[in-house]
């Protein structure tokens, strides 16, 4: 329990900050119309947002390296409670992107310094499991967050969905300050940190894996929900029910994930990851206007999206173990990027009416991440440093 419970509620914390970020994705056509603006812009909102994060996580490492990381994440969950409660209230689409890119510049401090914090309150031979676990919450975020977020928005209002997110991140917020202990310290980093890792041939191929893997999944997965209705006639029952199988093999996925790596080892693990998305995306795309076929896409790669990422911290916890904080930080911008580029590309095929080439678009980017990790491949860690 001395470990577990920081475990958990570092979990929780990746719902909330999940669900800060992606949460536009379960409610596009209810902010669209509640807004007066198109679904391209209610999916900038994603964008826009992946843009700043992008920028603010490995800044925000750099700028909060000496801050008892206690202090930190829960300040970061409280400005994401303001921000989210914020939104609620905003009276136009100006408005809401404005407390969004606020609040967001700070939510990117979030993920990798609550990965760095467990591998700070774990033995090291609990690090990468202990990891994986944290970043169930993207998962959970996905499973449970949007169908739900969905189901409020529809029938209560996106400006209800917005307040409750505000009021969960409060209540986290709380279970944080008490579930993580007082003095939690890493290493501090510097600018040479970062220029490190730069010149880690290793270290800089994971992180093109990551964005390039990103790309392809967010071109579709930011527009599910209108891609669902412009394909399949979908109504709000079963987007939310895509949502949910989704996010549910997504944490499937990531449990058996963690389960077996220690057994078959993170690149082998990776590569499952990698190709149940492979698999996944061809059937989305082959499928389309199916509602059956592409729900068995759905599911296949789901079992991949969150494990991918998983794995992918994992490795650089391996591949640089006193980078760890800086390392992870860098992946957590570059993802944040394959989300801008994806959620851009996705929503200019969408706006322009290519709303079949969104699928195929994606799954192109995914066979080039997977031909990526075959020129990368490496079987033994020691030949990662």
């Amino acid at each position: 329990m001395r470990t577990f419970f920081p475990r958990f509620v570092l979990m929780l914390g990746n719902i909330v900050t999940g669900l800060a970020v992606l949460a536009p994705a379960g409610m596009l056509a209810d902010l669209a119309t509640g807004l007066n603006v198109g679904i391209h812009e209610a999916g900038l909102l994603v964008t826009y947002g992946a843009v700043v994060l992008c920028i603010g996580s490995p800044v925000m490492a750099w700028l909060t390296t000496r801050i008892d990381r206690r202090v930190l994440l829960v300040a970061t969950l409280a400005v994401m409670a303001v921000g989210q409660t914020l939104s609620a209230f905003a009276p136009n689409y100006a408005t809401i992107l404005i407390v969004r890119v606020a609040m967001l510049t700070i939510a990117a401090i979030f993920t990798p310094q609550a990965a760095a914090a467990i591998g700070l309150i774990v033995p090291e031979k609990e690090r990468s499991s202990a990891i994986s676990f944290v970043f169930l919450g993207w998962s959970l975020a996905v499973a449970g967050g949007l169908p739900l977020i969905t189901f409020i928005a529809t029938h209560l209002g996106w400006r209800m969905a917005f307040g409750i997110l505000g009021a969960a991140a409060v209540v986290v917020a709380l279970l944080s300050y008490f579930a993580l202990p007082r003095g939690l310290q890493g290493k501090p980093l510097s600018l040479l940190s970062f220029a490190e890792i730069g010149r880690s041939k290793r270290i800089v191929s994971i992180l093109l894996l990551t964005l390039v893997q990103t790309s392809g999944q967010f071109t579709v997965f930011i527009y599910f929900a209108p891609l669902l209705v412009a394909l399949a006639g979908a109504d709000a029952t079963t987007i939310g029910g895509f949502f949910a199988l989704y996010g549910a093999t997504g944490l499937l996925g990531n449990i058996i994930a963690s389960a077996v790596v220690t057994r078959f080892g993170i690149e082998r693990t990776l590569a499952g990851c990698l190709a149940a998305i492979v698999i996944g995306m061809a059937l989305w795309a082959a499928g389309a206007g199916l509602p059956a076929v592409m729900g068995i896409g759905v599911g296949i790669w789901g079992l991949g999206f969150a494990s991918i990422n998983s794995m992918q911290q994992a490795r650089l916890a391996v591949a640089a173990p006193d980078l760890t904080s800086a390392s992870i930080a860098m992946n957590t911008s570059i993802l944040y990027v394959g989300q801008a580029i994806g959620s851009g590309v996705g929503g200019a095929l969408f706006a322009t009416g290519h709303v079949h080439l969104v699928g195929y678009t994606g799954f192109a980017l995914i066979v080039a991440a997977a031909v990526l990790l075959v020129f990368t491949w490496q079987q033994r860690p020691a030949a990662q440093r």
